[in-house]
């Protein structure tokens, strides 16, 4: 299975921003769900570098060790209710 990251930004060659870098992380459960909208809607993410990666995610990981990670699962799964997308387990 294919994983994208909800909480993380990505580089123009579609590696994970490394950590140590400002911007690695969405800092706003608002800019993960539009992120994860995004990519579930046009296959797509903006990396830091302003330019559109496609990317195909079957899975999609919010990190637990963020301070907000329940907010942005909470969020990012209300989003995708309200524009039809259902959430299910993988492989159903």
């Amino acid at each position: 299975a294919s994983e994208a990251f909800a909480d993380r930004t990505y580089r123009r060659d579609g590696t994970l921003t490394p950590r140590d870098q400002p911007g690695a992380l969405l800092e706003s459960a608002a800019d993960a769900a539009a992120q994860v909208v995004r990519l579930v809607r046009e296959g797509k993410v903006l990396s830091q570098e302003g330019e559109d990666l496609s990317m195909r995610a079957d899975t999609i990981c919010i990190h637990g060790d963020g301070a907000h990670a329940v907010e942005f699962a909470r969020d990012i799964r209300a989003l995708l209710n309200r524009g039809g997308i259902a959430v299910t387990a993988l492989g159903h």
